[in-house]
């Protein structure tokens, strides 16, 4: 939906003779602010033998402090680099309304549980700078990431957890419109679905620029996915309130 949404303002917006300024060579942006999941849902194993139950209902909608890191180098005025640091990790405490089995163990109803959930994400993405106008500018391209996820229950004497470190290839997409001299909104766009899983990233801020390569940005940000494999059943859904400084260079 994104991509055909950007597809159409390639064609819709007017030509201009007025190119944007050359894009900064080195670009950080730092963004933080509350979570909170409308769903998370696990089954370790995926069979039989697991107990599919929210981490939701267990440790509660939030919420949770989180931060990022964004470190971007524009090669030219097509061509980019940026790379991602985005740590996530939280425990709680709760309790389960029926026994579950999870990861080889068995958990009690009524009775403490702590729960944790960790979904570190690294991504480095290639962008082009597909269209360059005075007031509008669009990037597609591709991202690496490497997730590192663990879910982890304990009760007592008694934990299990499963964690998971892997490759994830996603599409990438970006826009900046200039409403005025100074205000701009920025959308931006990491996700692929397809196989047993899926994994979208998506966030949209109102941006104001100081001048001197200073911005500071707030919006809303939203990270959805996860899979359905032998091994594991884990989606989840999140919601972030963001604000974010940027300085160009």
């Amino acid at each position: 939906m994104l991509l055909g949404f950007m597809a159409s303002a390639c064609v819709l917006t007017p030509p201009s003779s007025t190119v944007a300024q050359s894009p900064a060579a080195f670009i950080i942006e730092a963004e933080a602010g509350p979570l909170w999941q409308s769903r998370n849902t696990v089954q370790i194993p995926n069979d039989a033998s697991g107990t599919r139950f929210s981490l939701v209902d267990l440790v509660g909608t939030g919420p949770q402090p989180t931060g990022r890191l964004y470190l971007t180098w524009n090669i030219n005025a097509r061509h980019g680099l940026r790379a991602l640091v985005a740590p996530l990790s939280f425990t709680e405490t709760g309790t389960l309304t029926e026994p579950a089995n999870f990861a080889g163990e068995r958990y009690q109803p009524n009775a403490p549980v702590a729960g944790t959930y960790k979904f570190n994400s690294w991504r480095l993405s290639y962008r082009y700078r597909l269209v360059d106008r005075e007031r509008l500018t669009l990037f597609l391209g591709f991202t690496a990431k490497i997730r590192d996820a663990k879910v982890e229950l304990q009760q007592d004497a008694t934990s299990s957890k499963k964690t998971d470190v892997g490759f994830v290839p996603l599409l990438h997409s970006a826009a900046e419109w200039q409403l005025a001299r100074r205000w701009a909104v920025h959308v931006d766009f990491d996700g692929l679905a397809g196989g047993p899983g899926r994994a979208f990233d998506v966030a949209v801020k109102l941006g104001y620029g100081f001048g001197n390569g200073w911005r500071v940005a707030g919006g809303y940000r939203t990270v959805e996915g996860g899979a359905d494999v032998d091994s594991v059943y884990s989606f989840a859904w999140l919601h972030y309130a963001v604000g974010s400084i940027t300085r160009r260079f």
